[in-house]
């Protein structure tokens, strides 16, 4: 499931990147919840969880089913 939560990750990071930000993949749990690193202006945006809820766990779910959510860890 990794390989297919990359991929995903890897069409949503040009929206992140063109407002500076970046998101990195840190694990995927078994029980399908996935644990990402917002970067850049993502970091300390008073709007992340709101990125992370409504647009990264979306668009997740939507690609991938088995996905439960998303969970942002911090450095």
């Amino acid at each position: 499931m990794r390989e297919k939560v990359e991929e995903a990750l890897g069409r949503i990071k040009p929206a992140l990147q063109a407002d500076g930000g970046d998101i990195e993949l840190v694990d995927v749990t078994d029980d399908g919840v996935v644990q990402v690193r917002l970067l850049g202006s993502c970091a300390g945006c008073p709007m992340s969880q709101m990125t992370l809820t409504h647009y990264v766990e979306q668009t997740l779910k939507e690609v991938i089913p088995e996905i439960k959510s998303v969970q942002n860890v911090l450095l």
